[in-house]
């Protein structure tokens, strides 16, 4: 089996690394190949995955190279977790949009959007390159924003999937807090990448017996700490929202704390800096600490029983939380549309679980927050200001003309060089 991750160089992949030397047996790479093309990272994030497979004792072979087309060839699944501009451009999307009163963020609102825009050509162009290698390669997206790039690979006819990491941290953690296996948890998951709400916890799978009501009852209080909301909205709710919901929620609050505290982006590029000296050291044979605090949780975990599956291996079940089309799943969004919930996951792709009636609390913002990505994706697809300034003013967290039409302008100031209509 030969795998390829496009952003390789990624401090990331040290995580993956991690989860296919531990779980080989779910996942039997033979061949791994980390595509990058900054060629400095690249060379040290390989040295460390080289070493990190031979303290666990994995036999698989790790190659690193910048040639995508000689990266992708013969592979049965690629992974992309790439970022077009680099930590730059997402400290840009963190802080221009604050000047407007609206939340600064890589993947909601109008940073967002930008990062679709910067993204989506580039991974078409990789899926295209992908296709002509291999038509039968699975494509696995990471990439942010993962609900756009995954509709724009299957628009495009790709066999493509996409993959978040924040349904497996509530499973994880629910887990913990009901002393239990992870692999007793099944979740009632439901909404867009990054609009979701745990909306059952069910023991032993999807007709198992639901104890969310039981978990909010006794741990609400340490439920709403990790999503930085008062406990009181999380009763309220009766669900478990996840946490990027914290923008729409309190939005202003975000705002004003956005405006006084240094950016994520500048921290995760410290974290960065620190990490690539870390994976420098010969000695390092197994992924730090401080990769914890750089984002991912579970990723690995997720990422081999996503591809164990779609490969015809068994993974952790037949159950997992992924991206893919709506076709008809929750009625009143069209069926093109992709959708972040549990499915039937196999060789064939992805089959969405039924879910049942969705609150209008949720499906009002689940409906307004889809036609917003049909508009992101015309504007990355087709370009114009006209088409930027349309998605902003869709967006639920703007909605105003004159905000829309100030943040349009810079966006593309931003991103003129990524933005080949610019």
């Amino acid at each position: 089996m030969k795998l390829t991750v496009v952003g390789g160089g990624s401090t990331y992949t040290p995580e993956l690394i991690d989860g296919f030397a531990r779980l080989r047996d779910t996942l039997p790479v033979e061949e791994l190949v980390l595509v990058d093309p900054a060629p400095e990272r690249l060379e040290l994030v390989g040295a460390l995955a080289r070493r990190i497979f031979a303290k666990q004792d994995h036999a698989g072979r790790i190659v690193t190279t910048d040639d995508l087309d000689a990266g992708v060839a013969d592979a049965d699944a690629v992974l992309l977790q790439l970022r077009v501009g680099g930590q730059t451009a997402r400290e840009q999307d963190e802080t221009w949009p604050l000047e407007c009163g609206c939340v600064g963020q890589e993947t909601t609102g109008a940073g967002g959007l930008a990062k679709a825009l910067r993204t989506v050509p580039v991974v078409l162009d990789i899926a295209e390159r992908v296709r002509r290698a291999n038509p039968d390669a699975w494509i696995i997206d990471f990439t942010n924003p993962v609900g756009i790039v995954t509709r724009a690979l299957l628009q495009e006819g790709h066999k493509a999937i996409g993959l978040c990491n924040v349904a497996i941290g509530f499973q994880r953690k629910f887990a913990r807090l009901l002393g239990v296996s992870p692999a007793e948890v099944h979740l009632d998951h439901v909404g867009l990448n990054h609009l979701t709400w745990e909306t059952g916890v069910r023991l032993g799978g999807p007709g198992g017996a639901d104890v969310l009501p039981s978990l909010l009852a006794g741990h609400a209080g340490n439920i709403a700490a990790d999503l930085r909301l008062p406990r009181t909205v999380v009763e309220r709710l009766g669900v478990v929202p996840s946490y990027y919901l914290r923008y729409y929620y309190a939005h202003d609050e975000v705002v004003e704390e956005l405006r006084t505290k240094p950016s994520r982006a500048a921290e995760v590029a410290e974290m960065e800096r620190e990490l690539l000296k870390m994976y420098a050291d010969p000695e390092l044979d197994e992924k730090p600490e401080l990769l914890a605090k750089r984002g991912g949780a579970y990723y690995s975990e997720a990422a081999v029983d996503l591809a164990a599956a779609l490969l015809g291996g068994a993974g952790a079940g037949p159950y997992q939380v992924v991206n893919a089309h709506n076709n008809g799943t929750l009625p009143f969004l069209p069926d093109d549309a992709v959708i972040e919930v549990q499915a039937a996951v196999g060789p064939k792709g992805a089959a969405p679980l039924p879910v049942a009636a969705v609150d209008p609390l949720y499906a009002g913002l689940i409906a307004s927050v889809t036609a917003y990505e049909d508009l992101a994706l015309s504007a990355a697809l087709r370009g114009g200001r006209e088409r930027v300034f349309k998605a902003l003013l869709a967006h639920p967290l703007i909605g105003q003309h004159a905000y829309a039409d100030a943040l349009t302008d810079r966006l593309i100031a931003h991103n003129r060089e990524h933005l080949a209509w610019a």
